[in-house]
């Protein structure tokens, strides 16, 4: 019960603030929709499991549908590290290290931004249960729904990856791995994982260079700092909740005689200590490495898979005994950090027009903008605007310039100049009278004015 309350009400708490005060998607869910909306198998952002996953749930319920889908996912994380948890720590100590994750900011905040990361996270918590109860436990039939994850995984986001040569190294590396490796199970589950994966392999051959170009456009998401200590600043800053919660539980500084409530559990097997420390540790630093031998970010951005771990390695670190100090104080916290984040994005959609003359991007009349091209569209035309990502294999200039197009751009004066890398592209362009929008909180700022050219079709 306590389980499904707090996995619940985050997920609650997620869906529905975003659905009701969201003017806009958040984060790269437009650039989401566009390539799934397609439907093909990769692009520029990656494996395109997150894509279709996406498509589908925006078809079915719009805006609420994906941020439904985000939640299912950070949800069916937590269960999956809580049931792993109960198999390694015990039903208290596991429910535990589920509360501890509410205190990581990654399953937050970001969390309403579907895409690969999110949808990473549970196929990766889940490989992580299936490996320990298929080596750990020794139980067989779980190589093959291992296999599948992973197949699933690496067509959600090429962060798979990192946990996949992990699993190799822990399986040849630890006695009781290469146990079950000489077992016909594993051997076959490789098998299945390559027939998952294969249909994005094709496609890799002839899209390489198109994931080339997003792991260098992602170098700019880091600012002036190095891929690498960007990586590793937001990895520490994710964990700022839990570091609190972790000082609040200890007491500390505390009275000698001050008594807490112990909760306990049967100890801990040296393996499956050794496995939570490694799988709980080595991702992250795995990441940062690649991130600094590469000099790129690419998909190692979306910290959430990495960090999915951290909560059950606190409890397992804590001993067979922990003393909880200041409860109230301490559910106090918790409570806080569950809610206080979901409110304090209320409050700066609020205020930050009034207060700072800004606004944010989920902030903005993305619904009445989108309504207002495909209208004129429809009209002038006679039939629905099509359209897709200008980086996409599937669409060229040219077939923009047979089927039409909206050309949209942020326009700086009441004349709607229009960017020069359009003008190159499209000569014979001619910009329309600037269209302005209004935000849903006005504040102190300026209407919102788009320039835009219509291209019609040959």
């Amino acid at each position: 019960m306590v389980f499904w309350t707090a996995a619940l009400t985050q997920a609650a708490l997620w869906t529905l603030i975003p659905a009701i005060f969201y003017g806009a998607p958040p984060g790269e869910v437009p650039l989401l929709l566009a390539i799934g909306r397609e439907f093909v198998l990769g692009s520029y952002l990656g494996p395109p499991l997150a894509f279709w996953l996406g498509e589908v749930a925006f078809r079915i319920a719009g805006s609420f549908g994906l941020y439904a889908l985000a939640q299912a996912c950070i949800v069916l994380t937590y269960w999956a590290v809580f049931a792993l948890g109960r198999g390694i720590v015990g039903t208290r100590h596991a429910i535990l290290a589920v509360l501890l994750m509410v205190g990581i900011a990654a399953y937050a905040v970001p969390s309403p931004n579907f895409g690969p990361a999110v949808l990473a996270a549970p196929l990766w918590a889940l490989g992580l249960l299936f490996y320990w109860r298929a080596v750990g436990e020794r139980r067989r039939g779980y190589w093959f729904l291992l296999a599948l994850d992973l197949g699933l995984l690496l067509l959600a986001s090429y962060v798979g990856l990192i946990l996949l040569v992990l699993m190799i190294v822990f399986t040849a590396a630890s006695a009781r791995g290469r146990s079950a490796a000489q077992r016909p199970e594993p051997w076959i589950a490789v098998l299945l994982l390559c027939i998952v994966v294969f249909p994005h392999v094709i496609w890799f051959r002839s899209g390489r260079s198109l994931i080339l170009e997003g792991i260098e456009e992602s170098f700019s998401a880091t600012g002036r700092l190095s891929p690498a200590l960007w990586l590793m600043f937001a990895l520490l800053l994710t964990h700022l909740g839990l570091a609190l919660l972790v000082a609040l539980t200890s007491g500390w500084p505390r009275h000698p005689r001050e008594r807490a409530p112990e909760i306990d559990r049967n100890p801990v097997e040296p393996f499956a200590r050794t496995f939570v420390f490694v799988f709980a540790l080595a991702p992250a630093l795995m990441a940062v490495m690649v991130a600094f031998a590469s000099g790129r970010l690419g998909q190692l951005g979306g910290i959430a898979p990495l960090v999915v771990l951290s909560g059950l390695a606190v409890i397992v670190a804590a001993g067979d005994k922990i003393l909880l100090y200041r409860e109230r104080l301490v559910s106090s916290a918790w409570l806080g950090l569950l809610v206080a984040p979901p409110v304090l994005v209320v409050l700066s959609i609020a205020i930050f027009p009034w207060a700072l003359g800004s606004d944010l991007k989920i902030a903005q009349p993305a619904n009445a903008e989108g309504r207002f091209y495909a209208d004129i569209f429809q009209r002038r035309t006679g039939k629905p605007l099509a359209w897709a990502p200008e980086r996409s294999p599937w669409v060229t200039l040219t077939d923009m310039r047979a089927q039409g197009g909206i050309l949209v751009w942020p326009a700086a004066d009441n004349s709607g100049t229009a960017p020069e890398t359009l003008k190159v592209q499209f000569p014979e362009m001619v910009p329309e009278v600037p269209r302005s929008f209004p935000r849903a909180v006005q504040g102190m700022l300026p209407l919102i004015r788009i320039g835009w050219s219509m291209q019609r079709p040959q």
